[in-house]
């Protein structure tokens, strides 16, 4: 894929999170790459005299316990060799954590919730691994594979969209796959009708964002098709992503701080709940 040489996988026995770690091993073979898989369960914050469980760290590490040796039975089927790793505490800061005393380059997580609610919050572990991590990360619908041959970009021109135009063209670059690169223009139909003139500039705004990517793409011999499209961000994203069938997008995690990073509903966290692909946040 982009030659990630250390991948976690973040499990917890949904089966979203199984397709996440079958398609890990499949990047994994592709890239001959390392898999990390992490199971979180929770600490236990009482008084460990108090109650009548003799080793209470034991019982609550015992569920983690099962869900690694599950997914190494997966493995074994799949005669891959996997690492494993249980954690107690706050699933999300787990999950971070050992991504970065492991050096993993990339987090592989499964999407859940069908909902519209539930995909617009995209999840509280998902979101805040996202907010939270320098690395990259992968969310794999339940049914998604990790076959790419089209690839959608969505930029804003912003610098955190940076890291994401600098993947997508080499993970184009020297392969077969197709790359798309999408920028939208945030406006409704009361904006139109009010203010005119300043969609017609942010119109403009955008195409020079994708003739700055284009540029960038065809310099180093990767043919991209860009398009603008004005409306909704994460709707106009994953609308695209259907129409020309794509079977990856790419974007930027804007960065965040204190307690915005714990909020959900970005656009990015939108279109990974919405999308009909996986989704590769790049950092």
């Amino acid at each position: 894929m982009a030659r990630y040489r250390k991948i976690l996988v973040a499990y917890d026995g949904s089966s979203s999170s199984k397709n996440a770690l079958h398609q890990a091993i499949n990047l994994a073979r592709e890239d001959k790459s390392w898999i990390k898989v992490v199971a979180v369960v929770p600490s236990y914050e009482g008084d460990l005299e108090l109650i009548g469980v003799g080793n209470i760290k034991d019982a609550i590490a015992g569920p983690g316990r099962k869900l690694l040796a599950e997914a190494l039975l997966i493995a074994a089927a799949e005669d891959a060799h996997i690492l494993t790793d249980l954690e107690q505490g706050e699933p999300y800061e787990k999950i971070v954590k050992v991504a970065e005393e492991e050096h993993c380059d990339l987090i592989i997580m499964g999407r859940q919730g069908t909902s519209n609610l539930e995909r617009e919050l995209l999840g509280g572990v998902t979101a805040r691994v996202i907010g939270h991590t320098a690395k990259d990360v992968l969310v794999m619908p339940e049914q998604a594979l990790s076959v790419w041959n089209k690839l959608l970009l969505a930029t804003d021109g912003s610098q955190f969209s940076a890291a994401a135009v600098d993947k997508a063209i080499m993970l184009a670059k020297g392969s077969a796959l197709k790359l798309y690169a999408v920028s939208v223009v945030d406006a409704n139909e009361e904006f139109f009708v009010q203010a005119p003139e300043m969609v017609k500039a942010m119109v403009e705004q955008a195409l020079e964002i994708l003739k700055s990517v284009q540029a960038k793409a065809e310099a180093q011999g990767v043919q991209i098709h860009t398009v603008v499209r004005e409306g909704e961000p994460h709707k106009m994203i994953t609308d695209v992503a259907k129409q020309e069938g794509v079977s990856l997008i790419l974007m930027g995690s804007h960065g965040r701080k204190g307690l915005t990073r714990l909020l959900m509903g970005s656009v990015t966290e939108r279109v990974i709940g919405f999308a009909p692909c996986p989704v590769l946040v790049a950092h």
